[in-house]
C-alpha cells in the first residue's frame, strides 16, 4: 500500500515537472507575443485591477483626512442610504429607458450603413461616404451639443428662428421634456453609427466570397445573398456588440446626458451616472457614489454572463 502511495506520489511529481518544462519551452518559443503582450496586462493590473481595492470605500464612512484604512466601517449603510432615495426610481427609470433606446435604435443605423458600404462598388465614393460618417465620432460632446444649440437655441437657433418666422411660436425643444430623449438617440446616432459601421465592414470581410459565387451559380439576387450570407456572416459580431451593450445597461452615456441635461428635463433625464457625479464630486460624499459603482458592477457582471448564455442557448458562440 505504502509502495503504491509513493508510487503514485512519484508520477504526480514527474508530471508536475512535465507541465513546468512544457510551460517554460512555450514561454521560450512565444516570448516575443507574451512581450507584445505585456503593455495591455500591465496597463488591465494597473488601471483596472489595483483599483479594485477602493470599493472599500462603499462599506465605509469615507473621509479624505483618514483616508480608506482610517475611515469607519459603516457596512451597508451606504447601499440603504442609496435603495431608500426618493430618487432612486426615477433614476433606474430614466437610466433603463435610455439604455434600452441606445440598444433599439443605435445597433440597426451600425449595420444599415455596414451593408450599403458593403455593396458600393466605386471605391473613391465609398471612402468618401466613410470618411464623412466617421468623422464625427472624433468630435466631443461638448463640440456635438454646441452644433445642436446652434441649430435649436430658443432665440438665435436656425431651426428655432426658422419656426418662429414661419408659424409666430417659439420652439424650445432643449428644454422640452419630449424631445430630450429623442435629441439624446439622434445626437448619438450621427456621432456613432460610422465607427459602428467599421466594426461590421471587417467582419464582412471575413466572408468567403466563394459563397457569394455559388449562391449566383443558383441564382440567388443581391437581396437573397445579403438575407442569407452576409447577415448569417455578421451575426456573431451583433450578438457579442449586444452583450456587451447589454452589460452596459446601467451606463447611459453620462457625458452626453450630462452636458445635454437642464433643470426643466431633470424628471427624464437625470441618470445614475449624474446623481453620483453630484452625489460624489459635487457633496463630496465619496462611500455613497462608490456604493452606486458597485451596484453597477455587480448588475452588469450579472446581465452579461445571462446574456452570455442566452446567446449559446440560442446556436451563437457568446463571448466566452
Amino acid at each position: 500500500m505504502k509502495t503504491d502511495q509513493a508510487l503514485a506520489s512519484t508520477s504526480d511529481q514527474t508530471t508536475v515537472k512535465q507541465k513546468i518544462l512544457l510551460l517554460g519551452k512555450a514561454l521560450v518559443r512565444y516570448r516575443w507575443f507574451y512581450l507584445m503582450m505585456l503593455p495591455g496586462i500591465l496597463y488591465y493590473i494597473i488601471y483596472h485591477y489595483i483599483p479594485m481595492g477602493g470599493l472599500l470605500i462603499a462599506f465605509k464612512k469615507y473621509n479624505l483626512v483618514k483616508g480608506i484604512w482610517g475611515s469607519e466601517w459603516a457596512g451597508l449603510d451606504n447601499f440603504r442610504t442609496v435603495f431608500t432615495s426618493p430618487d432612486f426610481p426615477d433614476l433606474i427609470r430614466n437610466t433603463l429607458i435610455i439604455s434600452v433606446y441606445r440598444i433599439a435604435f443605435n445597433m440597426l443605423p451600425d449595420v444599415l450603413l455596414a451593408l450599403i458600404l458593403n455593396e458600393i462598388r466605386v471605391q473613391w465614393f465609398k471612402r468618401a461616404i466613410q470618411t464623412v460618417t466617421y468623422g464625427p465620432y472624433f468630435l466631443s460632446w461638448i463640440i456635438v451639443y454646441g452644433l445642436v444649440f446652434s441649430f435649436l437655441a430658443p432665440d438665435a437657433g436656425l431651426i428655432s428662428t426658422w419656426w418662429r418666422d414661419h408659424t409666430g411660436e417659439t420652439l424650445n425643444l432643449l428644454t422640452d421634456k419630449d424631445w430630450f430623449r429623442p435629441i439624446l438617440i439622434l445626437t448619438d446616432i450621427w456621432k456613432s453609427t460610422g465607427y459602428g459601421a467599421i466594426i461590421y465592414l471587417a467582419a464582412l470581410a471575413t466572408i468567403n466570397h466563394e459563397l457569394y459565387e455559388a449562391a449566383v451559380v443558383d441564382g440567388a439576387g443581391r437581396w437573397r445573398q445579403i438575407w442569407h450570407i452576409t447577415l448569417p456572416g455578421i451575426r456573431e459580431v451583433f450578438v457579442l456588440l449586444l452583450i456587451l451593450r447589454i452589460g452596459h445597461i446601467l451606463d447611459a452615456g453620462f457625458e452626453q446626458v450630462y452636458i445635454f441635461l437642464n433643470a426643466r428635463v431633470y424628471e427624464v433625464g437625470d441618470i445614475i451616472d449624474t446623481w453620483v457625479f453630484r452625489r460624489g464630486i459635487e457633496s463630496l460624499d465619496f462611500s455613497v457614489a462608490a456604493a452606486v459603482g458597485f451596484f453597477k458592477s455587480v448588475i452588469g457582471f450579472i446581465l452579461v454572463v445571462s446574456a452570455n448564455k442566452l446567446a449559446k442557448k440560442l446556436g451563437g458562440s457568446g463571448i466566452w
